[in-house]
Order: structure tokens, then C-alpha cells, then sequence
């Protein structure tokens, strides 16, 4: 089976209809989406997409990337341009194979069942313990070879630990990935290219484009000991295409062993059932600064680091960081390379709204605790005339973030005090995830407005005190409904201690109206009631 002849990769058309097409079919303006049955796949097959388009697309110019944007190249074209990588892509045979160890061929190493290409099969040790409770063995025998060179090429992507010398990607352990997308795409084409960057930048930004030998782009083509003689791999070791096809696992798809039926996770009849697959560890050990352009990046101590899900899945608290950047007492984050140079430098030419789909694993070591994907709207900030509008965003965006992390705060600690009248120890944390949904709306309904109003004139201040004010509103609201109605005010009046609540209450009121949330949000200082003077006024009898 070779990856760029063969129709392999599972698309939905425009009539919703699922199809099975080959990489020279991406610019068909008839499919609109991946269409995989699982969700990490379609993650997956979109960056094997853009990988293999930044690897071989000939674009010098942002000329070059807005013709192909509007005009995108047909069946043969993209033929041609695949044709000089194409040894690369065979999934099997008896020559080099796509994403797999040739050496495991004569070597003696694990066999492993096939489902242990998927991240969130048990491992060894759940499996010798039986804890494996919620996702159990036995769910996988057989996968056709299309699915199998997904599910390879989204372990290689995302390896998380597995184990003594069981390395894990270059971006480590079940990385998050932001792409942009159209908010109401055209085709499958758009979106992917929207991810592509000119050549000479790509080249400049991680890695040797001296190195142009195919085992310094596509690892598989050598063995691992040549490419890391030291034991580990830094990027000035590899050319720049090598950080779309990282390969920290050592695998080899066995094709000797298959069966007919169809397959666990399409469905799809084949008579090439892949059932197991060898491995060995100690493969690419990636150190050094690596720098993904579809990830976003945090500073720890003067050094970049890829961020990862975490518990609490992802929202509008993430906007800011992950689409122009963030920097603040706690900590420094940067979007992804790709959304920066998009909004910094293509601006008008990206064709419309976008919006910013985020996706990953929340990893706890080897364990997937949970798969998170999201699409924050970016409305028509691509559309904005240059840096300083852009910056105007960032700036009214952050006070908006600071006020919700103020109000979320003391929602928290109001309905501990509540329930346990002090420092209570646990996990709060629905009390956040409900406070952020219940927001999001206004959050939206104020970033469109924003954005627009920079959009139309780039010298206008969107950071206007009324748009501070209804945000002011809109937390304070949120914050003692949940209070009232969801969190305190709903349990059982027999388990409640009203001097408790009352006081709780009256706290949380005094907190979202008080001083330092005022200061946080910069609105100017709460009314002080006038002093009563005189005697009380009687009322008419």
C-alpha cells in the first residue's frame, strides 16, 4: 500500500456523503472535512496533511501561497510535487516503510496487538493489575492497513510515555495542536492551506536546511544509531520537514500475520487485517529547543515549552494566549508560529472569518485521561489592518480575562465558605468549568464587537469603559446565579446553615462589587451611599 497512490484517508463531501480518498484528491473543492471514526485521527490526518504539503508544496512567496489559496492545484500538480518524496510512503514491502523500524525485521523485539497503536489502550502493567476498568482490553483484533497508517502516524504524533526507553514525541506527550480553519469553509483545501507556510520561512524557523538528504527529513529512510550517534536528536541535526514526521517509536507493522474480515474501526471489508506489530525501544530521543508550528509554547525559566491539555478541558480563558499570546505575573505563553505569521503577515488574504480549532490528550504519563478539542472564533481578526490593532485586542482581552479570574475566584471561595465555613481542601474545579460556560456567551458577544470595531478603524480604542462595564455585569451576574441557584441555593434546606450562606453571600456581593475588582477591570470606584441626615422620615398613616 503506498500513502500518497493509494485512497486510504476517510473525507465527507459536501453532500455528507463519506468517501475514501488519496492525497492527490485534497484539493477536490467537493470534500469539506477528514471523516475518521475517531477523533485523534482526524486531528491526525489533518497534520499529515499539512505536513506533507509543507514538505513538498514549491511556495516562495505569500504570492504564491494566496494564488494556491483561491486557485488550488489540481490531481497532477500535486502528483508532481509528492513524485521526490515517494519512497518515503510506502506502508509496506520489503524496503523502507512509512513511520516503521526496517531493523525490527532482523531484530528480536515485542510483538504487541494491534490495538497497542491506539493511546488509550492499556498498557503491560494494567493489564497484568486488571485495572482496566474503563477502556478494556480485547476491543481491537483487526484493522485495515488505511486505518493502521493513521493510527501509527497519530502514536508517532502524540507518544506519550510508555516506559523504560519508550520515548516521547518531539513536542512530548500528547501535545495540543491549534490550527486555523475557515469559520464557514469552502472546501477541505482551504483549510488545510491555511496551515501552510511560504518555503523560505519554513526553512529559517527549526532545523538544517543544509541537510537534505532524505533520512534527515523522513527518519524512518536510516537507522536510528546513524541519525543520534549521541543518543539524542537536536534540531540543527535534521532538516526543517523532519518536525512533521517525528518518529520516537520504533515499530514495525507485521504484514506477514493478517486476516480477512472488516475492520474493528471503519468497518471496512479487506483482506489485509493488520493484528499485531513489533517494537523495540530506545528510538529518537528529541532534546533541544524544537520549535512546532502548529503548537503553542509557554516560557519556563528563559526556555519554550510546548503546552499540553490539562484537566478542565479548553474555553474562552484560553483566547487570548493561544491566538495572540499572553504574558502576565504567572506565566508567558505564545500561540503556535502558524496563527502569528497568519495574523501578522498574510492579514487580508486569509479569505474570511476564521476560527482556531485546539485538540489533544490529557496525558498522565502513559494514561490518556481525556481526548479535549475546541473552536474559539476569531470573527475577522485576520481582516485587521496590522500589529497595533491586533495589540489593541490583545490588551482589551487580557482586562476582560483578569476580571473573570477575579470573579471565578471569589465564586470559589463563597461557595466554600458556604458549604464549609473555612479553608476546605478538594476539587473545586466545576465550580470554575461552570462559571466559564456560563460567561462565554457574553465573552463571544464583546470579542465580535471588539474586533469589529478595529476591524473598521484600526486607530479606534475597542477598550471602551462601557464594554468594561457590561463585562463587569455580565461576571457579577453569572457569578451569583450560579451561587443562588446551582451551587449553595439549590441543596437541601435541612443540610444548609443559613448564617453560613448568608454571610457567604453577602461576601461574594461585596467582593464582585469591591475595590479590587473594580481596579482589575479599571472602572472607576463604586458610589458611596449618601449619609442619612436628620430623623428617619415618618410615613403617612
Amino acid at each position: 500500500m503506498h500513502l500518497l497512490e493509494d485512497s486510504w484517508i476517510p473525507a465527507r463531501r459536501r453532500n455528507g456523503r463519506r468517501d475514501w480518498i488519496a492525497p492527490t484528491q485534497l484539493s477536490d473543492p467537493g470534500i469539506v472535512a477528514f471523516d475518521a471514526d475517531r477523533a485523534d485521527f482526524n486531528g491526525a490526518l489533518m497534520q499529515f496533511a499539512i505536513g506533507l504539503l509543507q514538505t513538498t508544496a514549491p511556495i516562495e512567496s505569500r504570492t504564491d501561497w494566496k494564488r494556491f489559496l483561491t486557485a488550488p492545484p489540481d490531481t497532477q500538480t500535486l502528483r508532481d510535487w509528492f513524485a521526490p518524496v515517494a519512497e518515503a510512503f510506502e506502508l509496506d514491502g520489503d524496503g523502507p516503510r512509512f513511520m516503521q523500524d526496517a531493523t525490527l525485521a532482523s531484530e528480536a523485539s515485542a510483538i504487541n496487538p494491534v490495538s497497542a497503536l491506539l493511546i488509550e489502550s492499556p498498557g503491560e502493567n494494567a493489564l497484568r493489575n486488571n485495572s482496566d476498568h474503563f477502556v478494556k482490553r480485547g476491543r481491537l483484533d483487526g484493522i485495515c492497513p488505511g486505518c493502521a497508517a493513521t493510527a501509527l502516524f497519530t502514536l508517532q504524533t502524540n507518544a506519550p510515555a510508555g516506559g523504560v526507553g519508550y520515548r516521547t514525541g518531539l513536542r512530548g506527550g500528547g501535545p495540543l495542536t491549534t490550527l486555523l480553519l475557515h469559520q464557514s469553509p469552502a472546501s477541505l483545501w482551504q483549510d488545510v492551506w491555511l496551515n501552510v507556510t511560504e518555503r523560505p520561512q519554513h526553512l529559517e524557523r527549526c532545523g538544517d536546511a543544509n541537510r537534505n538528504g532524505v533520512q534527515f527529513r523522513f527518519p524512518w529512510l536510516t537507522d536510528v544509531a546513524s541519525l543520534q550517534p549521541g543518543g539524542e536528536l537536536a534540531p540543527a541535526q535534521v532538516h526543517p520537514d523532519h518536525i512533521f514526521w517525528a518518529t520516537p517509536r520504533r515499530i514495525r507493522l507485521d504484514f506477514d500475520n493478517v486476516a480477512h474480515g472488516a475492520c474493528d474501526l471503519c468497518g471496512s471489508e479487506s483482506d489485509r487485517l493488520i493484528r499485531q506489530f513489533t517494537a523495540k525501544n530506545y528510538g529518537l530521543n528529541y532534546k533541544g529547543a524544537w520549535d512546532h508550528p502548529l503548537s503553542p509554547y509557554y516560557e519556563v525559566k528563559g526556555e519554550w515549552l510546548p503546552l499540553h491539555p490539562q484537566p478542565g478541558g479548553m474555553g474562552y480563558r484560553h483566547w487570548l494566549a493561544w491566538v495572540l499570546g499572553q504574558a502576565d505575573a504567572k506565566s508567558k505563553q505564545r500561540p503556535a508560529r502558524i496563527v502569528t505569521h497568519a495574523l501578522e503577515w498574510r492579514r487580508r488574504q486569509l479569505g474570511g472569518a476564521l476560527r482556531l480549532w485546539a485538540f489533544g490528550y490529557d496525558m498522565d504519563n502513559m494514561k490518556a485521561r481525556c481526548w479535549y478539542e475546541s473552536s474559539l472564533p476569531l470573527y475577522g481578526l485576520g481582516e485587521c489592518a496590522g500589529k497595533e490593532a491586533l495589540k489593541s485586542v490583545s490588551a482589551t482581552v487580557e482586562t476582560w480575562l483578569a476580571g473573570a479570574q477575579q470573579a471565578v475566584f471569589y465564586l470559589r471561595s463563597a461557595v466554600k465558605a458556604a458549604w464549609f465555613g473555612g479553608d476546605a481542601r478538594g476539587d473545586f474545579s466545576a465550580i470554575d468549568a461552570e462559571f466559564w460556560q456560563r460567561t462565554e456567551t457574553a465573552f463571544y458577544t464583546q470579542l465580535r464587537q471588539c474586533i469589529e470595531t478595529v476591524r473598521q478603524n484600526e486607530s479606534a480604542d475597542p477598550d471602551m469603559l462601557e464594554s468594561r462595564q457590561a463585562w463587569h455585569h455580565a461576571l457579577r451576574s453569572a457569578a451569583l446565579d450560579l451561587f443562588d441557584t446551582t451551587f449553595v441555593g439549590a441543596g437541601p434546606i435541612e443540610r444548609q446553615k443559613p448564617r453560613r450562606v448568608a454571610e457567604a453571600h453577602r461576601q461574594l456581593v461585596n467582593s464582585l462589587n469591591g475595590k479590587k475588582m473594580r481596579e482589575v477591570l479599571r472602572l472607576p470606584a463604586a458610589d458611596k451611599p449618601a449619609a442619612s441626615r436628620g430623623k428617619p422620615a415618618t410615613a403617612d398613616v
